[in-house]
């Protein structure tokens, strides 16, 4: 398939903010039940939420240009009873509020405790929104890669992988942006993200690469011979069939260089998993948030080419047909 760029910047983009915000509710639940002390909680929140919420609103605007009618994005909800996209479509903004509520309730204090119990159990309502959110975090991540993974003829991304993928490498940038922002607003908590940044990471790391495996093996149900309805052993393909490109030869290849193609998958797993990994333990033991905040540039960097791999990696079907370009 042919990668467009505004879907790329759109699922990596929103995947770091709700791994942004899963770490801000993973540290309110430790700090619940005082496993963790937070000087400055609300502004940490707050400021947290409000980084998660540009994340998120940065990919929603990425993907404005990948419709030729944006004008009419908000009719794409409207079959949310079988579109995975529409429930994308519609987990996405609710998402969006719920941090917003979050932030918003944490920036102006307003966090009454609604369980009259003493510690160490607490019963922040901000605890509560931040649980609602997290469902409708993990319903947006169920959400977007099921668009991939529900199709069926596109054998690459029809697997329970892809969800799991999309889900843990959200999850694993949002955790490292979180190491690197807590080096700044609560120092306290930068081995609570790094140890789960990288925890995240090295699972990510199992999955993509059992993803990577099941694909390199994969047995096509379409060949050239069921394409054309022609069973001889030795069939070639001399021309594509027309002229010139089309929409078909455009949008269903990569068109990359075989060679980029085959090392791009390297780079990425260097640059997703490696890199970060060791800029993750070397700034967890100095506290360095510059270290932090370059795994966090790093890791994002390699997912950005690790998406653009995931998509140009589907061999769609009708390439049968434009083998010869």
């Amino acid at each position: 398939m042919h990668p467009a760029f505004s879907v790329i910047f759109l699922t990596t983009l929103i995947g770091a903010g709700q791994g942004l915000f899963l770490a801000l509710v993973t540290a309110q639940s430790y700090a619940a039940v005082d496993f963790v002390s937070i000087k400055d909680a609300n502004s940490f929140y707050a400021y947290g939420s409000a980084i998660a919420l540009l994340l998120l609103v940065a990919g929603l605007f990425a993907s404005f240009f990948h419709l030729g009618h944006p004008e009419r994005a908000w009719r794409s909800a409207a079959m949310w009873r079988t579109s995975w996209l529409s429930r994308e479509v519609i987990a996405l903004p609710t998402f969006m509020m719920f941090v917003f509520i979050y932030g918003t309730m944490h920036f102006f204090g307003w966090d009454p405790l609604i369980l009259s119990v003493e510690q160490p159990l607490q019963g922040q309502l901000s605890l509560y929104v931040g649980i609602i959110g997290t469902l409708m975090c993990f319903a947006l991540f169920i959400s977007t890669a099921m668009i991939y993974a529900c199709i069926k003829f596109l054998q690459e991304w029809h697997s329970p992988l892809t969800v799991i993928n999309y889900t843990l490498l959200g999850t694993a940038s949002g955790f490292t942006l979180a190491t690197a922002y807590s080096a700044i607003m609560a120092p306290e908590l930068v081995t609570l993200f790094g140890t789960w940044a990288s925890i995240i990471t090295l699972t990510a790391l199992i999955s993509r690469s059992a993803a990577l495996i099941r694909n390199s093996r994969i047995k096509y149900k379409s060949t050239i011979q069921s394409a054309i309805g022609v069973r001889h052993s030795n069939i070639q393909q001399k021309s594509m069939g027309s002229m010139g490109g089309s929409f078909n030869t455009r949008e269903y290849f990569h068109h990359a260089r075989m060679g980029w193609f085959k090392s791009i998958k390297w780079l990425f797993m260097v640059l997703v998993f490696i890199v970060p990994a060791i800029l993750l333990a070397m700034g967890m033991q100095k506290n360095n948030y510059e270290l932090l905040g370059l795994a966090f540039i790093v890791q994002y960097g390699g997912l950005l080419l690790e998406r653009w791999f995931f998509f140009a990696q589907a061999n769609h079907p009708q390439n049968l047909y434009y083998q010869t370009v």
